[in-house]
């Protein structure tokens, strides 16, 4: 479902980007010392090729974080530079999680949304603007602050395993496409560059201090 291959071959591991696993322990070295970032095992295998959305979304490249452990998912035509963005996508996930002292059970949508735009961020501030994924770029400022006023903030308090949250999120339905993505870019970037900080210095805020001027 996260864009994990499917296939039995034997020849799975020629599926993966040249010299993916130096590129990922090298960056993740870089990040960890950076962020102050916990020590989890990465694990690294073939994308689904089959997968329309992660080859149309992602340019067929994905990524699942927990707080103890990490996975990414490559496709053989992936750049260093793609193989740097998920990497860091995903394990400011890990370092968000950890820090935050939340339980994920209790996560609501704001949580949520804030936690992808600190992610999505943290690509724009490692490896340039030119790496973010499509999503950062489907709306207008003045639409990303409607869909944060309609929407994020009067669901805010939604817990994840209610379906209008991943509904909202990911823009199924009537929603728009990446609603709650592109709503957590805006908002992030935009507290960011307010206050003048960098990602290292948000890890611990709460979600509710990213939409304040909107209560």
């Amino acid at each position: 479902m996260h864009g994990m291959y499917r296939s039995t071959s034997k020849n799975i591991l020629e599926r993966l980007p040249k010299n993916v696993w130096e590129t990922v322990e090298k960056e993740y070295g870089v990040l960890q010392k950076q962020w102050n970032g916990p020590k989890v095992p990465i694990f690294v295998f073939p994308a689904d090729g089959a997968n329309s959305k992660i080859k149309r979304e992602f340019n067929g490249k994905s990524g699942l974080a927990f707080k103890d452990k990490l996975f990414l998912f490559f496709s053989p035509h992936n750049t260093q530079s793609e193989i740097k963005a998920v990497l860091t996508h995903e394990y400011n996930h890990v370092c968000r999680l950890k820090k935050l002292q939340k339980n994920e059970a209790n996560f609501t949508l704001l949580d949520t949304v804030i936690l992808e735009g600190i992610a999505e961020n943290a690509v724009r501030e490692q490896c340039g603007s030119a790496n973010l994924v499509g999503w950062t770029k489907y709306y207008t400022d003045e639409e990303l602050r409607k869909i944060v006023k309609q929407l994020i903030i009067p669901n805010r308090n939604m817990k994840r395993n209610e379906r209008k949250h991943n509904d909202l999120l990911y823009g199924k339905g009537f929603y728009p496409k990446m609603a709650g993505y592109c709503a957590g870019y805006y908002l992030v970037r935009n507290y960011l560059e307010s206050h003048k900080l960098r990602i290292k210095d948000i890890f611990a805020l709460d979600s509710i201090e990213f939409v304040k001027e909107y209560l």
